[in-house]
């Protein structure tokens, strides 16, 4: 990780859960990290609470399913903060419903937050490392639906579009690899696919969907933010494609 100290982050989604643990990981190891997401008052509280660590965390206002405020995002961060070295694309929307009774605006809403922000996100980034001949990474947020939808324990399967947009992420990252492999490029691009992870997404299930896990061992946020901390600390020779997290003895 030292190789890291002083350079700069974007972390999508830093308000809570994932985001939030990994802008933390980030900042106690010495990388200022820039959290976007729309709650702002909740990532200025936690910049507050980690104002004594090596790192700085900065809050900036931003809805990932505007794309212009996408660009004056990263055009901001780039004119305040510097060049960007490490894009984590974390931010998640799932609307739990059935595909046969869903609600197309609700599906448009998870393509533009879960699949389009990560590609405008990445794009951006990429743009910024090239530029400033900067070797740098970009670490997608999957998640093990993306491998194989689950099958829930319950009377109805309410997650959607979320496998499907999940798959997407990992598609996309392919591309993009396969894409600055043929630029001779040495930025690298990683996947990690966690399996249940106890956030605010997991609690704003309908309580069935809760039931139906809640005996299951599940991931904690801390337990991702390690898994970016890893992938940093890996020789630059060394590209981690994919990497799949789950708890011990998880059911799903």
């Amino acid at each position: 990780m030292e190789k890291w100290v002083g350079s700069l982050a974007v972390v999508t989604g830093a308000s809570a859960g994932i985001g939030a643990a990994i802008s933390t990981e980030l900042v106690k190891a010495g990388i200022n990290v820039v959290g976007i997401g729309r709650r702002i008052k909740k990532i200025n509280d936690l910049s507050k609470n980690l104002c004594d660590e090596p790192g700085k965390l900065h809050a900036l206002y931003c809805d990932l399913a505007d794309e212009q405020q996408i660009l004056n995002a990263f055009k901001l961060i780039e004119e305040t903060f510097g060049p960007i070295s490490i894009l984590v694309n974390n931010a998640g929307l799932l609307h739990p419903a059935t595909l046969s009774d869903g609600d197309v605006e609700q599906w448009r809403d998870v393509i533009k937050i879960n699949v389009l922000a990560y590609c405008i996100c990445q794009r951006e980034a990429v743009k910024s490392m090239k530029i400033n001949s900067i070797d740098g990474i970009i670490i997608n947020i999957s998640s093990v639906t993306g491998i194989k939808v689950p099958e829930m324990a319950t009377s109805q399967l309410l997650v959607n579009l979320y496998p499907a947009s999940k798959h997407a992420i990992n598609s996309i990252s392919d591309t993009l690899r396969l894409e600055l492999r043929k630029e001779s490029s040495q930025i690298r691009v990683s996947v990690i696919s966690p399996g249940i992870v106890e956030t605010e997404l997991f609690r704003e299930l309908p309580s069935e969907e809760i039931n139906a896990v809640s005996d299951n061992p599940m991931l904690k946020t801390e337990d991702v933010a390690k898994a970016v901390s890893y992938i940093l600390s890996t020789p630059r020779n060394i590209q981690i494609q994919d990497l799949v997290l789950r708890p011990l003895w998880e059911r799903i």
